[in-house]
C-alpha cells in the first residue's frame, strides 16, 4: 500500500505558489495542480511525474469536477491571492479567497474522507484572529485595518474566509483540519531561518519581512511533519525571517 501523500495546490503559479510547488516535488509528494494555465509552470516542474496539472479556473468547476480533483488528497494548500492591478484588486470575484476556500472545504465534507483532510491557506498579517487573541494591536491600528478592509476588496476577502475557517469551519469538523499562515512584507530570497507565533509581532508602520521560500517552506512542512501540524492545526501563525524576529 502506498504512503505517497498527496497534496491539491491552488495558486500555484503565483510568486509563492510555484515556491510550493517546487518545494512539495522536491520532496516526493504527489501533487495535484488546478491552474488558470499551464504555460506559467516551469519546465522542470511541469515534467515531474508526482505533478498533475488541471487547466482550468477553480470557481467554474461544477461541485462534482471539484470533488473528483480533492478525493484521495490529504492535504490542500491554497496560496490564492488576489492580482496586484487595478482590475485584480477592485474587479471581481472580490471574494474570490473566501469563495474558494468555501467550496474546497464543503467539497471536502461531502466526500466524508475516513481521515481530515489538512487545508493550509497562505493569508497575512492584516487579518485579525477571529478569535481575538491579537492584542498587540492597537485601538488606532484595529481602525487603520478596518478602513482599509472598507476600502480595498483583498483586505475584507482575507478576513472573510479567517472567519470563515475558525467559525464556520471550526476546530472540531470531522472532516477538515484548517491552518491560516500571515506573513508580514513578502520578500525574495531562499529558505533561511524563520520564526513562528501565535500573535502578531510588529505593527503596520513598523512591518517585518518574510521570505516567500519560507512561507513555502512552512507550508510544506505542514503537510510532512505531523507535529508541526498538531502544534498549528486550529490556528493563525504569523511567520517571520528570524533575522526580523531579533531586529
Amino acid at each position: 500500500m502506498s504512503t505517497q501523500q498527496t497534496v491539491l495546490l491552488v495558486g500555484g503559479t503565483g510568486r509563492t505558489g510555484l515556491r510550493v510547488l517546487k518545494q512539495l516535488l522536491s520532496r516526493g509528494i504527489s501533487v495535484r495542480a488546478i491552474v488558470r494555465s499551464a504555460k506559467r509552470l516551469p519546465a522542470g516542474a511541469a515534467k515531474d511525474p508526482n505533478l498533475a496539472v488541471v487547466e482550468a479556473s477553480l470557481l467554474s468547476l461544477s461541485d462534482d469536477d471539484l470533488q473528483r480533483q480533492v478525493r484521495g488528497c490529504d492535504a490542500v494548500i491554497s496560496c490564492l491571492g488576489h492580482v496586484l492591478s487595478l482590475r485584480g484588486v477592485f474587479g471581481p470575484p472580490r471574494d474570490l479567497v473566501t469563495l474558494a476556500t468555501t467550496r474546497l472545504c464543503r467539497g471536502i465534507e461531502a466526500l466524508q474522507p475516513v481521515q481530515p483532510v489538512q487545508f493550509i491557506l497562505m493569508s497575512s498579517v492584516s487579518v485579525n484572529h477571529p478569535g481575538g487573541r491579537d492584542t498587540r494591536r492597537g485601538v488606532f491600528e484595529k481602525a487603520i485595518v478596518w478602513i482599509l478592509r472598507s476600502l480595498i476588496p483583498p483586505a475584507r476577502d482575507n478576513q472573510l474566509v479567517a472567519d470563515f475557517l475558525h467559525d464556520d469551519i471550526g476546530t472540531d469538523n470531522p472532516f477538515v483540519q484548517w491552518a491560516v499562515l500571515r506573513p508580514d512584507t513578502l520578500l525574495e530570497g531562499g529558505v533561511s531561518e524563520y520564526a513562528l507565533h501565535e500573535g502578531l509581532v510588529s505593527g503596520l508602520f513598523a512591518p517585518d519581512s518574510t521570505n516567500m521560500a519560507n512561507v513555502a517552506h512552512f507550508m510544506c512542512e505542514l503537510v510532512a511533519n505531523p507535529k508541526a501540524w498538531d502544534d498549528w492545526k486550529g490556528k493563525l501563525p504569523v511567520i517571520i525571517n528570524a533575522a526580523a524576529s531579533r531586529s
